[in-house]
């Protein structure tokens, strides 16, 4: 039986926290395979790239995700007893009280309330020297998400949740101080939520019936009991940090339209269709998560090769969106290219492979998509602005990578047109 190649280096922390988003498909290119093992984080790792292998780590019955995330992103971006480290039945009956809260109504509305935030910080920008799109962002899905959640935000507490969610995905891969802030603004956050769900339960809270805060306060687990409070906090974090996260994808949104001039045309004439093939492209294009983790359930062969029980395992989702053998230049960025796309789970991963209901695929893979529909209208019929000079280069380092200045606008002006009606429900018959 082959060996599966190996990473001459002893260890390569180093090299894979420097260059997140290539080293895999960097080392898989040099030695010549979709699969080759790696010292990371103190433990033997095997690192994995394409359509086939996005496949294969869907396979429950040969990988885990419980104890496959090292505990430094655990403990600030995921939480201890998330849906994210579950496996099995008590995964897919988890994850569908994530499904059930992905309605068209109930994305439909969080997408108004986004506009109506978006629109209403137009008119400030209107009246400063210039904003930090990525900046302002935050403070924007913030008060959304908290207000389609169930827990509208006194104007008094947004910034304070505001920076609390923000530094559970931006400061989450940082090394230092940072990630101790990381670490401090989940507890707090968690606190918050922790009571707010005892309030729910006792009748002192009264969330909508079909919000967040009432579906994953009153879920009950396959053996019928309430989840303890501290994982209904986890699970409703769940819900608002990765939200607020979309202020990446929104600020990359501005970054494209900013370099290809011919799709902000398309987008500010309404082409019919055009926003949604142009919103698949950026999360294509660009870098979001860079790879995912699973563990080795039992031993097994593929391919030749010999998988160990407990061994760790990355799947690479940055690679795969640029994999040349699915995708025709895949460095050139062409929206249209989503017109011959096969609707594949596996070859399109930028938030995880495979099926919404039953994997780990990100249950608010469609809020992102709608919240990016109403960012692009937004930035193309809702205002104009100019970008002045700056570093708009890609920050490949960052975790997660963004322009280097932030995108910076200035002389904001609010237009008159109005946007093209309701964004566009996504079509899930395509995961």
């Amino acid at each position: 039986m082959p060996r599966i190649p190996r990473d001459k280096l002893p260890d390569s922390t180093l090299a894979l926290f420097l260059d997140p988003y290539g080293f895999i498909s960097k080392r898989s290119q040099r030695h010549g395979s979709d699969v080759f093992e790696a010292r990371i984080l103190l433990r033997d790792t095997i690192c994995m790239t394409g359509r086939e292998a996005a496949e294969l780590v869907c396979d429950s019955g040969r990988f885990l995700r419980h104890g496959a995330m090292p505990e430094r992103i655990r403990s600030t971006l995921l939480g201890r007893g998330g849906v994210q480290g579950l496996d099995g039945d008590a995964h897919r009956h988890r994850k569908q009280m994530f499904m059930s809260l992905m309605t068209p109504e109930r994305i439909s509305l969080l997408a108004e309330l986004t506009r109506e935030q978006l629109l209403a910080s137009a008119q400030k920008w209107a009246s400063v020297e210039h904003v930090v799109l990525y900046d302002e962002l935050h403070a924007i899905l913030t008060r959304a998400v908290c207000a389609w959640s169930g827990f509208p935000l006194a104007e008094e507490e947004v910034a304070r949740r505001t920076r609390e969610l923000r530094a559970m995905f931006d400061d989450a891969g940082a090394v230092g101080p940072k990630h101790w802030w990381s670490r401090m603004a989940r507890r707090r956050a968690e606190r918050w939520i922790r009571e707010a769900v005892r309030q729910i339960r006792s009748g002192r809270l009264e969330p909508p019936t079909e919000s967040a805060a009432r579906v994953v306060a009153m879920h009950e687990d396959l053996e019928g009991r309430l989840l303890p409070p501290r994982v209904a906090a986890v699970e409703l974090i769940n819900v608002l940090r990765p939200t607020v996260a979309v202020s990446v994808f929104v600020t990359l949104v501005a970054h494209a339209l900013h370099e290809h001039a011919e799709c902000r045309q398309r987008l500010a004439a309404g082409e019919d269709g055009f926003a949604e093939l142009f919103v698949q492209e950026v999360r294509r294009f660009y870098p979001f998560f860079p790879s995912i983790n699973a563990r080795v359930r039992h031993d097994f062969e593929w391919k030749g090769y010999r998988f160990s029980k407990g061994r760790r395992v990355m799947l690479d989702l940055y690679g795969t969106d640029h994999d040349p053998r699915t995708w025709d230049k895949p460095e050139e960025f062409r929206p249209d290219r989503f017109r011959a796309w096969d609707q594949s789970a596996f070859n399109f991963i930028p938030q995880g492979p495979g099926d919404h209901y039953q994997n780990h695929r990100c249950a608010g893979e469609w809020i992102t998509i709608e919240l990016m529909k109403v960012a692009a209208d937004f930035l193309t019929r809702q205002i104009t602005y100019n970008v002045p000079e700056q570093d708009l280069r890609i920050d490949m380092s960052r975790l997660p990578a963004l322009p280097r200045s932030g995108f910076i606008i200035d002389n904001v002006r609010a237009e008159a047109r109005q946007p093209v009606g309701q964004p566009l429900a996504f079509d899930r018959g395509a995961s």
